[in-house]
């Protein structure tokens, strides 16, 4: 006779066995930031831009599809499982092999459909994020170098630009934990963000746009973005590019149009005019020989061309 657990024991075991998964989940949720609606990230007061809606929606319905398709599968592993056990009176091997032509084709043509259906929703919403309007309000040019950003901005024929961002983390010289680089955005303006790289791949990434995008040495990436709601918003780089990845962070200040003006005259009163550009490379010694050795090797070709031109 085979002794029977107790079921107070069993009950207790279940009852440990939630608290420890509940004690589980609030220390993980404890590990990321404080969402302000629930599960979904943005804010109850508005949206971010004019396409946060719409990434959150994409995201929103993938994951819900997932998680049906989920318990599907679990549900008919589990059946299966349970109801094709082997019993206590089975002998040798079921059959291990068995033609159903039809739901063969179910298990092929449904994830076809599938695939095809998470294909079509992302390309529309992609095509409606990449969009590119031709005049947009501001002109923005992040440049990314190790470690740290720099911002121009080009309203009109107003060039400005904001402080060199600190790369004190190369230099050993303190400061840059304190003075994140700042970026202004104009609230309900459209914006083009020109991205740049001065050294390796970067890439840009403000959290709460729910959008980032790779900067790539030699190419400028670009994207638009209606910034819809006025707030302070963290940014980084979401590109593992060195030594410091970690601390290449910079804040965005999402202000009225009254106010970004009034920054941007500030910042012109203050000299810092023009562009800050991929010219200002930390390398810039390597990319000076390389331009005297490019330099060189044209002369010479134009040097060859002519020789090979008056020896015929």
């Amino acid at each position: 006779m085979i002794p029977q657990a107790p079921q107070r024991s069993r009950r207790l075991r279940r009852t440990a066995t939630v608290g420890i998964a509940a004690a589980v989940v609030l220390v993980l949720a404890g590990c990321s930031q404080a969402q302000q609606r629930g599960f979904l990230p943005g804010y109850t007061d508005g949206e971010v831009t004019n396409q946060t809606e719409r990434i959150t929606t994409l995201w929103v319905g993938s994951w819900a599809a997932l998680v049906v398709v989920g318990l599907i599968v679990w549900g008919l592993t589990i059946w299966c499982a349970v109801a094709y056990r082997r019993r206590k009176n089975d002998t040798g091997f079921p059959v291990q092999l068995r033609y159903h032509v039809p739901l063969e084709l179910m298990f092929t043509l449904l994830p076809v459909v599938m695939i095809l259906t998470f294909f079509y929703f992302t390309q529309r919403d992609i095509h409606e994020i990449e969009a590119i309007e031709e005049d947009p309000y501001v002109t923005v040019s992040a440049v990314g170098k190790q470690w740290s950003w720099d911002f121009s901005y080009t309203v009109g024929d107003q060039v400005v630009h904001e402080p060199a961002g600190v790369q004190s983390f190369e230099t050993g010289e303190p400061g840059a934990a304190d003075s994140l680089p700042v970026l202004y955005l104009p609230e309900g303006e459209t914006v083009e963000f020109q991205l740049d790289s001065r050294d390796v791949i970067h890439s840009f990434w403000i959290v709460d746009f729910l959008y980032k995008k790779d900067m790539i040495p030699g190419h400028t990436s670009t994207f638009q973005v209606t910034p819809t709601r006025e707030g302070t918003y963290a940014g980084k780089c979401a590109e593992l590019c060195g030594e410091y990845h970690s601390d290449m962070l910079f804040n965005v200040e999402v202000v009225s149009v009254e106010e970004f003006e009034a920054h941007l005259d500030e910042l012109e009163a203050q000299g810092l005019t023009g562009e800050l550009g991929v010219d200002l490379n930390r390398n810039q010694e390597d990319w000076e020989m390389r331009e005297e050795w490019d330099e060189g090797v044209e002369q010479q070709n134009q040097r060859d061309q002519q020789t090979a031109e008056e020896g015929q």
